[in-house]
């Protein structure tokens, strides 16, 4: 790869800048200044630095975000703040997308991600990756419930859903669950509730496939997924009831 592409790509500037910076001595490649813009790179060999900082190139970046309510997920509106508004120029830069949404006055686990096969393959029907969420319920959710959403309900328009894991945190007027879907309707789980005649007052995404939220994160702050989190997504499997 060129020297130039490797660095615009990695956000360093268009490739004009990336020239004036290597004039300038400000890019070394394997200790020495580099000379020419053009020059091929071996990126998994070759040392980068800019500015003394050294380069690691990657085709794709992966966040974690905890998305916050009043924000949608979307890559832009007129209208409203979107989560890529939340992000910092450089990871705008990367052209990153939601995978995935979530309602606008939902909040929690949102991956943002410029890698379009994994988001095919997180959000493809045919997958069934499990989604987690934590709700609060207006009305006292029984064992009624947790077998109705085991055999799947329908929705209010003739839509039945697939089968999901209901459990009961805490039984009262306002009841806290968590709900196991492996599909991503419209307002799903808020129709499901409204399907077996209740309401959802607050909803939070905690886990995706086998990722967690990360509980450090606060609402708005989004960080790089790890490796090791990245493979974790990957090897999302399907889950039965």
């Amino acid at each position: 790869m060129r020297l130039d592409k490797m660095l615009a790509h990695m956000g360093y500037g268009s490739r004009r800048e990336i020239r004036g910076l290597v004039k300038a001595g400000e890019v070394l490649v394997n200790g020495l200044p580099a000379k020419d813009v053009g020059m091929q790179i071996q990126e998994e060999n070759d040392q980068v630095l800019v500015y003394g900082e050294e380069v690691i190139y990657s085709e794709y970046v992966y966040y974690m975000m905890n998305k916050p309510p009043g924000v949608i997920s979307a890559t832009e509106d007129k209208h409203d703040e979107t989560v890529i508004d939340l992000l910092d120029p450089l990871a705008q830069h990367f052209e990153v997308f939601p995978v995935g949404r979530l309602d606008k006055d939902t909040e929690g686990l949102l991956i943002l991600t410029n890698d379009g096969k994994l988001s095919h393959q997180l959000l493809s029907p045919k997958k069934h990756v499990p989604k987690t969420y934590f709700a609060k319920v207006e009305g006292v959710v029984s064992q009624k419930d947790i077998d109705q959403f085991a055999k799947g309900v329908i929705l209010d328009d003739g839509y039945e859903t697939k089968p999901a894991k209901l459990t009961i945190v805490q039984a009262a007027e306002i009841s806290e669950i968590e709900l196991i879907i492996v599909e991503g309707k419209f307002h799903q789980v808020k129709r499901m509730f409204e399907a077996v005649g209740k309401k959802v007052v607050f909803l939070k995404r905690i886990q995706m496939g086998e990722l967690s939220l990360d509980p450090e994160l606060e609402l708005g702050d989004y960080r790089e997924l790890s490796k090791e989190e990245v493979e974790i997504l990957r090897n999302s499997q399907p889950i039965a009831f």
